[in-house]
């Protein structure tokens, strides 16, 4: 067939046969807002007065009719695509609705007591039930234990990564790895436990902020580990190689060559696993106690903490009163605390990031 063939009389070439009919782009905006009218239509119709329960009609009929109007329009495999995309929205939306659910009660409820005072200020000689009062001893006391945990976790957390991706070969290595695994499914409970058995009841130090920085860090470990594992990992085995072949010893090719190129990524991990322990109640219950009064001396003494000053508030205030909006308070300064760390640990991964170039 001659290039003539191919033309119109316009000069111009037909557009291709090949290409099948699509929905727009607003299809499946559309069809989200048909799936909601029908969901709630239904649930009035049958007398249903959940929100959950309307949620869940509406996505299956989202999911259902996304698929039957793309089959009928497209074809049945662009409809198993379209099935597919509106699956990841459909789980998507059902994990972002709590959070934002869980976020939005926080700051209603806590937004009443957190001002400058608040903020400032200890229980000192305020009674549960009083008003006033604020959360400076359990803020102090928090990062007194997680700086601890912090402190002593993150060294032994790098090196053993290290270890495991550098140098690690054998029956030791597989040892380190599987006792890895092991700690990072230990719940925090049986943390406490242990500390609680050696360090207080057979060695008899006492209760402290830093028997709790122990217990915290053993719950902190394998996460370190395991990041910075990962981390390493992903470095390429070209600079190792580049380095030793100019006689560059090898631990000194991990300390200039890996560790650089990875310390984003290892930053990130180790911002993850305080946030991680940042919460963490059982083993300051069961090794630190609680305080009314500052304490700044970890290694002496109960200390406060803000987990445990969240959970007196609340199991002392009966779902009322001037302890439980204190609680709510304190639970959005948490999270306030968490979320800045998490930003902090994403501002750092991207300023250290390896700069790409074309």
């Amino acid at each position: 067939m001659s290039n003539a063939t191919l033309t119109d009389q316009t000069g111009q070439r037909p557009p291709s046969s090949l290409k099948g009919a699509t929905l727009p782009k607003w299809f499946a905006w559309a069809v989200a807002a048909g799936a909601i009218l029908l969901g709630i239509g239904i649930s009035f119709a049958a007398g249903l007065d959940s929100s959950i329960q309307w949620a869940l009609i509406a996505a299956v009929l989202f999911v259902a009719g996304s698929y039957g109007i793309s089959a009928r329009v497209e074809g049945r495999r662009q409809a198993k695509d379209r099935v597919a995309t509106s699956l990841v929205w459909v789980a998507f939306i059902l994990a972002v609705i709590p959070l934002l659910s869980l976020v939005w009660t926080t700051v209603k409820r806590g937004v009443k007591v957190l001002d400058g005072y608040f903020l400032s200020h200890s229980m000192g000689v305020v009674a549960d039930t009083e008003p006033g009062g604020g959360i400076y001893h359990a803020i102090l006391g928090s990062l007194e234990q997680v700086g601890l945990a912090t402190v002593i976790s993150v060294p032994i957390g790098v090196l053993t990564a290290v270890y495991l991706v550098e140098y690690g070969r054998g029956r030791l290595a597989k040892a380190v790895t599987f006792f890895v695994d092991v700690m990072t499914g230990i719940p925090s409970i049986v943390a406490g436990l242990f500390i609680l058995s050696l360090w207080i009841l057979i060695l008899d130090m006492g209760y402290s902020g830093f028997a709790g920085s122990m217990a915290l860090t053993i719950l902190m470990i394998p996460v370190v580990v395991r990041s910075t594992e990962e981390m390493l990992k992903l470095v390429p085995n070209e600079l190792r190689e580049a380095s030793l072949a100019l006689g560059v010893p090898k631990w000194r090719t991990i300390l200039k060559v890996v560790l650089p190129t990875s310390i984003g990524g290892i930053t990130t991990g180790i911002m993850l696993a305080v946030a991680r322990i940042a919460g963490e109640t059982a083993p300051v219950l069961l090794l630190v106690w609680g305080s009314n009064f500052i304490n700044s001396n970890p290694f002496k003494d109960p200390q406060a903490s803000l987990p445990m000053y969240i959970y007196l508030q609340f199991t002392n205030s009966g779902g009322q009163g001037a302890a439980y909006d204190r609680a709510w308070a304190a639970a959005l300064t948490l999270i306030a605390f968490i979320m800045i760390l998490n930003l902090v640990a994403r501002g750092i991964a991207r300023w250290k990031a390896p700069k790409t170039g074309r």
